[in-house]
């Protein structure tokens, strides 16, 4: 896999945004999956969020018999140690890097900008966030794991130290297990990150009560 510029869908507010939100989705899915949650946010009319939803790049994905689709990363092994290719994650986050400062030149400062993302994407989210050498409004990771399993991503930036995340798990999750999800928020805390988790009776999935508690949190983080 190459560094490339992704393609995306992009909701704007009804006014000029001055904040955004980056929500990275799963295994197999694209952009197309989350973005109809906006509305479902309820956000208040006014809003000024830029809501982007980018698509993964193709590529064979091992544990799926090198079936081709959407994917931040390969998974070569279900073993949560070594599931994430790290080179994958590395020339993700390059692109990630790259819709990041499209916001930027466009005149949305760092810390206005969300990153979020759900299963691989949220594995995404945390990587990229913690490792960014700008100030985020906040890091959004929902039903996933860090992407070295035990260990919090190399090359930690303090610009991030203090910048809120949130963290989502599913306590019937089948795909992500819950205690993936919790060693992730452990390791963090252990490290004072300014982390906040809860559960939810789900499995591998969003329900309307967690958008609800989203929905907050963004509005919180972006005030």
């Amino acid at each position: 896999m190459k560094p490339i510029n992704l393609q995306k869908i992009t909701i704007e507010p009804s006014s000029q945004a001055t904040s955004c939100v980056i929500w990275l989705h799963g295994l197999g899915d694209s952009g197309a999956g989350f973005s109809p949650i906006v509305p479902i946010l309820a956000l208040p009319q006014d809003h000024k969020i830029r809501f982007v939803f980018p698509h993964a790049p193709e590529q064979p994905v091992t544990i799926n018999q090198g079936s081709v689709m959407r994917s931040w990363y390969d998974i070569k092994s279900m073993d949560l140690h070594n599931r994430a290719d790290l080179k994958d994650v590395l020339i993700s986050e390059e692109m990630i890097h790259r819709l990041i400062q499209e916001q930027l030149d466009d005149g949305i400062v760092s810390h206005k900008i969300i990153l979020a993302g759900f299963s691989q994407g949220g594995v995404m989210s945390l990587f990229t966030g913690l490792r960014y050498p700008k100030k985020l409004a906040g890091i959004l990771a929902m039903s996933c794991y860090l992407a070295n399993g035990d260990q919090l991503p190399p090359t930690l930036s303090s610009a991030n130290k203090q910048t809120p995340i949130l963290q989502h798990h599913g306590e019937q999750d089948e795909v992500v297990p819950f205690n993936a999800g919790q060693m992730a928020n452990r390791l963090l805390l252990e490290n004072d990150y300014q982390t906040e988790w809860k559960s939810y009776a789900m499995p591998h999935t969003l329900i309307a009560a967690q958008l609800a508690d989203i929905s907050n949190w963004i509005q919180k983080v972006l005030k």
